[in-house]
């Protein structure tokens, strides 16, 4: 295999950067006079070439500046094809112009370049100043199902589940979601005494869910003030909250005013998901139940 058919594979699965995170050491800071140092023990892949500063600090030197304007130079790691190395260099600026811009050549030939610092240099300065500019290398969207998430995950990877669409990612105690999206879902449960005259739907995103309960209308006899009764709608199991109930507001015909409660998914009374009505005055046949809209909670 040549080198160029190395770095048009590994290229794929090595992403550029450093190895760490930018709550590490800078990697270079300002050295004495005009030059500045890196510091030892830090790796980098750049298409797939790997880079280590060694065990001592490196020192570089910056160019002089008599121009009369400030020059901003890169630090840059620099994969050069003519010999296939990657190396810390040095990347002057034009004086008044800002930092140069990275070069990223692909194919054989040529140099690819990613950032490690800014190097600001005042006109007639003896010394430099140096603003953190590292790329790090990001965790994978690992491919799993819901139940075959990765058994070893690393703080900050994540993982992409094909059975829910859902976006996961390791805190490094737990999997979090980040992203999910269930579309529209229709949560009508026809029960016997209320007909559902608009229909209930929810839908939860990254993790909320919001819900928007239709209107009902009696259909069974008349219903006692003290007695509770189940309406026509059914949280599935995925979007119920775990620990809390959920309480709305419902218009009831006649300038009346009563309560609905969503069961949480720990309920003990076998009302998980469901709607009850209560705390109401008495319901005959054909009164019509108008909730509140804008009900939401998280589930995960």
């Amino acid at each position: 295999m040549t080198d160029a058919e190395y770095e048009a594979i590994a290229a794929r699965f090595s992403d550029d950067g450093l190895d760490g995170s930018p709550a590490d050491t800078q990697v270079v800071s300002a050295g004495v006079g005009l030059t500045v140092a890196v510091r030892a023990g830090v790796t980098a892949s750049v298409r797939g070439h790997a880079w280590t500063s060694g065990d001592s600090t490196v020192t570089l030197a910056i160019g002089a500046n008599a121009s009369g304007s400030t020059r901003v130079d890169r630090l840059v790691l620099r994969l050069d094809r003519s010999d296939w190395t990657v190396r810390a260099v040095v990347k002057a600026g034009t004086p008044g112009a800002g930092a140069p811009a990275l070069t990223q050549e692909t194919g054989s030939t040529g140099v690819y370049e990613i950032p490690l610092a800014r190097v600001t240099v005042l006109n007639g300065a003896a010394s430099v100043t140096v603003a953190r500019e590292e790329l790090y290398v990001g965790s994978r969207l690992i491919p799993c199902r819901s139940s075959s998430r990765p058994l070893m995950p690393r703080q900050g990877d994540h993982a992409y589940e094909l059975d829910t669409g859902r976006v996961i990612l390791w805190d490094g105690s737990a999997w979090k979601r980040i992203y999910s999206d269930s579309g529209l879902v229709d949560i009508t449960s026809p029960v016997s005494v209320w007909s559902s005259e608009a229909g209930s739907v929810l839908q939860e995103r990254n993790g909320t869910v919001s819900v928007r309960l239709g209107t009902w209308r009696r259909t069974g006899g008349t219903l006692d003030n003290n007695t509770d009764s189940r309406l026509p709608v059914l949280i599935p199991a995925a979007y119920r909250h775990p620990t809390r109930d959920q309480s709305c507001l419902v218009y009831i015909t006649g300038l009346n005013i009563g309560r609905c409660i969503i069961y949480a998914a720990n309920n003990g009374d076998g009302k998980a998901g469901q709607v009850w009505l209560t705390n109401k005055p008495t319901i005959a046949t054909g009164t019509t139940l108008v909730p509140q809209s804008g009900l939401s909670w998280v589930v995960d």
